[in-house]
């Protein structure tokens, strides 16, 4: 019996970008992967791009997937030198906070920066950051499963067929009279639809939450895989968005793609120039309109406590409910003791615990009782 052929070592790093694809959701055929490998020994690729226009070519990623497409391929042959960045480099996803000539204090060295996660810094302090895969909690397991039932909803503009309703069916109810020789018997009733309410979550990532960053990342992750219309952003001394690689399926994926693109981790907070850069972007600006809005932050501010008293304000004029959770709201009773907290209550509506998965879970899924604007 002849042994079954070994592929060549060369083919392999490009036969496993396959069942990458397919683990991500896309169909690939295993003749395209036949093709695939043809059409690299046929260009002889003398760069990476080569490669990737003859994995577009032979694997044919749908258009309204190129982005996850060309990250999945960045990840798999290029690894972390695909997302690198430095301080020239950054994309209009990541807002930087710290300016010169503010006086802030000297950046903290990465052995020295907030070890115990229980002090908030201003100061800048870029560090990049590895998540443990340990296995699913019980919160994030509910979360996946009841969000797309629970979450909070509006009504639409189209609408649908319904037993009651605030609009006449007046086709259906003529369409019935003609059964009865042009007699209306009964009225034909229509309703709104009901549409997924868009959710931003905005996830403290400073030195004094570092205790929860990890499993609020996995929660943030959870949330975008389970409802559509959610856009994630982290901050600390800059604000990025971080929605577009957590949109991976596979959660180490995510996770990894995520901890290259923000920088600030683990370092200082700046809560209020991080919320007035989010508005001062419109294109970020609009993801909170008409939006419920999350705030995962202990609301340890070292900036100044009117520029985060304003950009709250502003948010909750914008926002179609404003929940702020934070780990110091360990009772039902819970009065903010900080400056910080205690400026903003008035703008929220909802001040409430975010000290666990199971709270923070319990909360988003509740939101969908709240009466619809």
């Amino acid at each position: 019996m002849n042994p079954e052929p070994q592929l060549p070592r060369a083919a392999r790093i490009f036969v496993a970008f396959v069942p990458l694809l397919r683990a991500n959701g896309f169909a690939v055929a295993p003749e395209q992967t036949t093709t695939f490998l043809a059409a690299i020994e046929l260009l002889g690729p003398r760069d990476i791009e080569h490669v990737r226009q003859a994995a577009l070519a032979t694997l044919a990623p749908p258009p309204e997937r190129r982005a996850t497409f060309d990250r999945l391929f960045d990840l798999h042959f290029r690894g972390s030198e695909a997302i690198a960045r430095d301080d020239e480099g950054e994309d209009d996803e990541t807002v930087r906070l710290q300016e010169e000539g503010r006086g802030d204090e000297a950046p903290l060295l990465s052995d020295e920066t907030n070890e115990s996660g229980l002090a908030a810094s201003r100061s800048e302090a870029l560090v990049e950051r590895h998540f443990r895969m340990t296995s699913t909690a019980d919160a994030l397991r509910r979360l996946a499963r009841e969000a797309p039932r629970r979450l909070p909803r509006r009504r639409g503009h189209r609408r649908m067929r319904a037993r009651r309703g605030s609009f006449a069916d007046l086709r259906r109810t003529l369409r019935d009279s003609v059964r009865s020789d042009g007699e209306i018997l009964r009225l034909r009733h229509m309703k709104r639809r009901q549409r997924p309410r868009k959710m931003l979550l905005l996830i403290d990532v400073s030195g004094s939450m570092k205790s929860r960053t990890e499993e609020n990342m996995k929660l943030a992750h959870a949330l975008l895989q389970a409802a559509p219309g959610v856009e994630v952003f982290t901050f600390g001394t800059r604000l990025t968005r971080i929605t577009r690689p957590l949109r991976l399926k596979r959660r180490e994926q995510a996770m990894n793609a995520a901890a290259h693109l923000v920088s600030d981790w683990d370092g200082g907070t700046r809560i209020g120039d991080a919320l007035q850069a989010f508005l001062a972007v419109p294109r970020f600006g609009g993801y909170a309109r008409g939006a419920a809005v999350v705030i995962v932050s202990d609301g340890l501010e070292r900036g100044e406590t009117d520029a985060l008293r304003d950009a709250v304000a502003k948010l909750s004029r914008r926002a179609w409910r404003l929940s702020w959770l934070t780990p110091l709201a360990t009772s039902p009773g819970f009065r903010p003791q900080t400056e910080a907290l205690v400026a903003i209550e008035r703008f929220v509506d909802d001040l409430v615990d975010g000290g666990s998965s199971a709270s923070i879970v319990a909360h988003i899924l509740a939101l969908g009782r709240r009466r619809a604007a």
